[in-house]
C-alpha cells in the first residue's frame, strides 16, 4: 500500500455534487499511511453541514473494502473561498462569492429558486446574504415575510434579516405599491448602491436575484457587479427555454461563468392524489445544459406547497426538512455550490475552515 495506489482508489469516488472524483476535484489534501492503516484528509469547496459524515463514511467504506487496508479513517473540512470574477473587476472585500440568479423572461420561479436557494445555502453552514436585484418588481420582502425601512450605522445601511438570511431589496425602501417609474442608468446606479453600501459583513455566498430578461439593464449589471458564477432559470417549454439560451448568451460575453441550469415547474403535482404531470413539457433544461455543456442543476416541480408557504412569508425550506421539495432545494444548492468549488480561484480574501466531520 503506497499514496499512488489509495489516490487511485479515491479517484473512484465520485462526489456528485461537483460532479467530479474526489481526485480531480482537487479535494485531497493529505493521505497519510502506517502499515495497513491509511488516514485520508478531504477538503471540499462548499458546505456540507449534514451530510458530510455520510460522505466521509463512503470513503471510509471503500477504503476498507482494499483487502490491503485494515482501517481507514477519514477527516473532512469544508472550506468555501473566493473565486474568479470578471476580468475588469475587482471581488468585495467581505463578499467570498457572489452568484447571480438570471432568467430570460419572468414568470419561470426564478426569485423563488433564489430564496430557497439561499436558505439551502445556510442550512450546510455558509454565511449567506441575498439580494433583490429586481428594481421594477421587488418580491423577496414579501417571500420571506420582512417589511419596513432598514437601519443605517450613518455610513452603511444595515441589511434586513429574514430567517437567519442577510437581506436587502429596494422594496425595504419605498411605498409596497409605488411604480418605480426609472430608466435604465439610474435602476444600475440604484442597484450599485444597494450592494456597496449594504454591511453585509463576511458572507461565503451573496445570491443576486437579478431581473427577468437579458436587455440593457441586466447587461449593464453583469458588466458591473462582480460575479463568480450565474444559476439559468427556466421552464421546460420551448418559449421559456429560447429566453433561457440568450441569458446564457449574456453572461458569456461579459466572462460569467454559467454554474448550471435549474428547470424549474418540471412536472406538476396534484395536491389531491399526489399524480405528477409534465404540463410545460419534458426534457427541455436537460437537453439545453447538453447543448451549452453545462450542467443541470435539478429539476423542481411546480406544487402548490411551494407558492402558498412564499405567499405566508415561510419558504419551502424553512417548512418540513424532510419533504421531498426541501430535499430537491437542498440537492439544487450542493450542486450549485460544488460546480462553483471547482470554477478557478480568486486571490482574494481566505475565509476560515469550518470543521464538518472527523
Amino acid at each position: 500500500m503506497n499514496k499512488e495506489s489509495v489516490m487511485a482508489l479515491l479517484a473512484e469516488i465520485n462526489d456528485e455534487n461537483s460532479g467530479r472524483d474526489l481526485v480531480s476535484a482537487g479535494t485531497v489534501r493529505e493521505v497519510a499511511i502506517n502499515d495497513n492503516t491509511v488516514t485520508v484528509d478531504i477538503r471540499l469547496g462548499y458546505p456540507l453541514a449534514d451530510q458530510g459524515g455520510e460522505l466521509a463514511e463512503v470513503i471510509k467504506s471503500r477504503l476498507e473494502n482494499d483487502p490491503s487496508i485494515d482501517k481507514a479513517g477519514v477527516n473532512i473540512i469544508s472550506k468555501v473561498v473566493p473565486h474568479k470574477v470578471q476580468e475588469d473587476l475587482k471581488p468585495l472585500d467581505t463578499i467570498a462569492n457572489i452568484i447571480a440568479v438570471g432568467s430570460g423572461k419572468g414568470g419561470v420561479g426564478k426569485s423563488t429558486t433564489a430564496v430557497n436557494l439561499a436558505l439551502a445555502l445556510q442550512r450546510e453552514g455558509a454565511r449567506v446574504g441575498l439580494l433583490d436585484a429586481d428594481i421594477y418588481g421587488p418580491s423577496i420582502p414579501a417571500m420571506l415575510g420582512v417589511k419596513g425601512q432598514p437601519s443605517t450605522d450613518g455610513e452603511h445601511i444595515i441589511p434586513k434579516e429574514a430567517h437567519g438570511l442577510k437581506v436587502m431589496s429596494i422594496g425595504f425602501l419605498v411605498e409596497e405599491d409605488s411604480a418605480m417609474i426609472w430608466r435604465g442608468p439610474m435602476v444600475t446606479s440604484a442597484l450599485q448602491q444597494l450592494l456597496n453600501d449594504t454591511l453585509w459583513g463576511s458572507l461565503d455566498y451573496l445570491i443576486i436575484d437579478l431581473p427577468p430578461g437579458t436587455g440593457d439593464i441586466q447587461l449593464t449589471l453583469a458588466q458591473r457587479i462582480p460575479v463568480s458564477g450565474a444559476v439559468i432559470v427556466t421552464t421546460p417549454q420551448d418559449i421559456a427555454l429560447l429566453d433561457a439560451r440568450r441569458a446564457v448568451n449574456m453572461f458569456r460575453k461579459v466572462d460569467v461563468p454559467v454554474l448550471g441550469v435549474v428547470e424549474n415547474m418540471s412536472t406538476h403535482i396534484c395536491t389531491n392524489c399526489g399524480h405528477e404531470e409534465a404540463i410545460f413539457g419534458e426534457g427541455g433544461g436537460e437537453e439545453m445544459a447538453k447543448d451549452f455543456d453545462i450542467p443541470l442543476l435539478g429539476r423542481l416541480p411546480l406544487a402548490m406547497e411551494i407558492r402558498s408557504s412564499l405567499d405566508e412569508g415561510k419558504p419551502t425550506m424553512m417548512q418540513n426538512l424532510e419533504s421531498v421539495l426541501t430535499q430537491s432545494y437542498r440537492s439544487l444548492a450542493l450542486r450549485t455550490a460544488g460546480e462553483l468549488s471547482v470554477m478557478p480561484r480568486s486571490m482574494a480574501l481566505r475565509m476560515p475552515e469550518i470543521v464538518i466531520s472527523n
